[in-house]
């Protein structure tokens, strides 16, 4: 049984992720700021008394179908009112910057170049825009394997299917990953 703090430590380890996880899906951080404040809330509402080992593999599961129901809620939304732009409009200009939480040791900032920082920059906006690009199912596979860091079979019970479909949907992502950064001239 997960104590508060375990709860609470929790939450604050994944804030990040998840809401970077869900403008990828989104592509409005408004509505992913929602989206992960609402999975939060639940899993803290319908699943705190469970033991802390247990959170991730459930706070996945929520994120997943908290981001399904918004996407049901837009398309009804546009169903419905589908002669107002108002319903229609998703901001991109996205404010969001990946290299604000990605900290690189001080020694290597301090000794890099303006010129380095800034293809470092651009190489992350160019891995953030392929992954962005990826088919939902392969992002969403992707993201839990490399970017949380779960097990094949943490990720197959968080999105609902198969531990074989999961090693398809991250090795097709790898791999178009992969082929579209090499196109661009970027090798990691």
């Amino acid at each position: 049984m997960a104590t508060e703090k375990e709860l609470s430590d929790f939450l604050k380890s994944v804030e990040r992720r998840a809401f970077k996880r869900s403008v990828y899906h989104v592509r409005d951080e408004e509505a992913a700021l929602d989206i992960v404040q609402d999975s939060m809330m639940k899993l803290a509402e319908h699943y705190g008394d469970k033991p802390a080992n247990e959170l991730p593999m459930l706070f996945q599961r929520i994120l997943s179908n908290c981001t399904l129901d918004w996407f049901r809620r837009q398309k009804t939304r546009r169903a419905l009112f589908s002669n107002l732009s108002d319903f229609e409009s998703i901001d991109d200009e996205g404010d969001f910057d990946l290299l604000e939480h990605v900290q690189a040791p001080t020694d290597t900032r301090e000794s890099e170049s303006a010129e380095d920082a800034t293809r470092r920059t651009q190489i992350f906006h160019e891995i953030e825009e392929e992954i962005a690009a990826l088919p939902g199912r392969q992002r969403e596979a992707f993201l839990m394997r490399y970017w949380e860091e779960m097990d094949v079979a943490e990720t197959a019970a968080a999105m609902g299917c198969s531990e074989g479909s999961v090693k398809t949907h991250c090795s097709r992502a790898v791999h178009a990953l992969s082929k579209a950064l090499r196109a661009k001239g970027i090798s990691l």
